[in-house]
């Protein structure tokens, strides 16, 4: 009796321990590959998924299984609208769209519940004018991690030396709190401005880099914060000494109220990466409060590799993803190798992460966004680099560090993947599933000539779990994993491919 009790027992909790079900929604005729798409979240017990094709807008409304209970097409849009973002509450979403009328970017919202009925009337938010240009995005909107501040802003680059920055900063209802408008002198000409975040105080942190002749490594950073209820920018020039930077990567710390400002660095006439290097931002004391620099070993080179590079060069193509700190002041640092090839072009580092462009182009007058506005799960190359070249997409390891409070590494650990497409990296790279205990990384793996959603769980020691193979997966669904949104503890929307049309599956855990 007690070895069948036990045998009870370890059968209930296998089962529950890879209890997983997999809901697709049911092709619809009008969702073709070319359609945009935007995973809302779940609103109202309902899970809402925007779709665009041409001059269309529609609202997908699905059950807790994925079943279409209504399709809500948004007649009170403009014909032709140039971006479009939402934030999705637990009973209703805010959606904040651009379009332009003449030679005037509006920038209007409306609020609807979840089942996407209107709860307001449309609303302008604000306007630019701008010369000349047809359906272009002026506005990017962010917003805080626990999503009570809503920050919109533009950039106005009027000269060469000057920029006009205003934001606007509005609460979780999109009342409005503080409306900014500051002009800056910026002397250096080549400059990017990256990575705008918003921290739960409202206060909005950015940087802007300035290269070097080959322009593929930072020797100027200049960290940037502009205070909630502030109309200034202080702007606090980082010293690099010895070493050159990468991208550089922020994020805002809240739980310790801070700013995490991290990239890989090269040091000094060299052209392999070497390192990270992090520093840390206190906000309260308006300064920098530690600069720690972790120098890769052997070790780490040997496991993070591809099967096409040398130890010496094993980071040189890898790219951060991911920050995420802790309470207690630690925080872990996820990067990706990507690369590309083509028989016409090289594959160029810089091209890659700012378009090629410094991170702003126009003329004068012209605003510019820091962020694409085309539609990027369907972009395999976003800068046509190569034209109608071949070009043959690999995404692989995932490298996972984890640093102590005091800046001292206390695990790493690699994830091996080794995937590839050709023009196009839609079903490459990864989603990251936080359940709270531990965090798991989702992917496509190619197994026996086929794609199989993969599942990598890791905890807060550092140990990797390759799931079991996810039961219930159609064949003929192909997942774009990092296109999918989490939608509670332990569920997750994702878009699928099936048979040249666009699909969404919710996998619950």
């Amino acid at each position: 009796m007690k070895t069948l009790y036990f045998a009870a027992l370890l059968i209930i909790f296998t089962n529950q321990a890879q209890a997983q079900k997999v809901f697709y929604s049911e092709i619809e005729r009008d969702d073709y590959r070319q359609m945009n798409f935007e995973i809302i979240g779940k609103v109202g017990g309902n899970i809402n998924v925007y779709k665009n094709f041409k001059s269309k807008n529609d609202i997908s409304v699905y059950d807790n299984e994925m079943k279409l209970k209504s399709k809500v097409r948004l007649d009170m849009l403009p014909d032709r609208i140039s971006n479009v973002d939402f934030v999705a509450y637990q009973d209703y979403y805010h959606m904040i769209y651009q379009y332009q009328r003449k030679n005037v970017i509006y920038c209007a919202s409306v609020k609807l519940n979840g089942d996407a009925k209107l709860l307001s009337d449309p609303a302008v938010l604000d306007t630019s004018h701008i010369e000349g240009s047809d359906d272009i995005k002026v506005y990017t909107m962010i917003i805080s991690e626990d999503k009570q501040k809503i920050m919109l802003f533009k950039i106005n680059q009027k000269n060469d030396r000057y920029y006009v920055f205003t934001t606007l900063l509005y609460d979780k209802n999109l009342v409005l709190q503080k409306k900014s408008v500051i002009t800056e002198a910026i002397r250096e000409k080549e400059g990017v401005f990256n990575d705008f975040v918003l921290d739960n105080d409202g206060d909005l942190a950015f940087g802007r880099s300035n290269h070097s002749g080959s322009r593929d490594f930072i020797n100027k950073f200049n960290f940037i914060i502009k205070k909630a209820q502030e109309d200034s920018l202080q702007i606090t020039q980082i010293p690099i000494k010895n070493y050159l930077l990468d991208e550089v990567k922020i994020r805002a710390d809240n739980f310790n109220k801070r700013f995490l400002i991290t990239s890989f660095y090269y040091e000094q006439n060299k052209t392999n990466i070497d390192g990270l290097i992090s520093l840390i931002w206190d906000k309260e004391a308006g300064e920098r409060q530690a600069v720690y620099k972790f120098k890769f070993n052997d070790t780490l080179r040997m496991d993070a590799r591809s099967d096409n590079s040398s130890p010496k060069m094993a980071f040189n193509d890898y790219f951060i993803k991911n920050l995420i700190p802790t309470k207690d002041g630690g925080f872990a640092v996820v990067a990706e190798l990507y690369y590309t090839n083509s028989r016409s072009s090289g594959w160029n580092r810089y091209d890659y992460l700012y378009g090629g462009n410094g991170g702003f182009g126009g003329t004068d007058y012209s605003y510019f966004s820091p962020y694409s506005n085309t539609n990027p799960w369907r972009s395999g190359d976003p800068m046509n680099r190569w034209g109608n070249t071949m070009v043959r997409h690999f995404s692989e390891n995932i490298m996972i560090f984890f640093f102590k409070k005091d800046g001292n590494l206390q695990w790493s650990n690699t994830i091996q993947k080794r995937q590839f497409d050709d023009n196009s990296d839609m079903n490459l790279s990864y989603q990251i599933f936080n359940t709270g205990n531990e965090v798991r990384f989702l992917f496509n793996q190619l197994e026996r000539r086929e794609l199989l959603l993969t599942s990598v769980t890791v905890n807060a020691a550092g140990t990797l779990k390759r799931d079991p193979t996810l039961k219930g997966l159609d064949q003929g669904y192909t997942f774009m994993p990092r296109f999918g949104k989490q939608v509670g503890l332990r569920e997750i929307v994702l878009p699928c491919m099936n048979r040249n049309f666009i699909c969404f599956a919710k996998l619950d855990f």
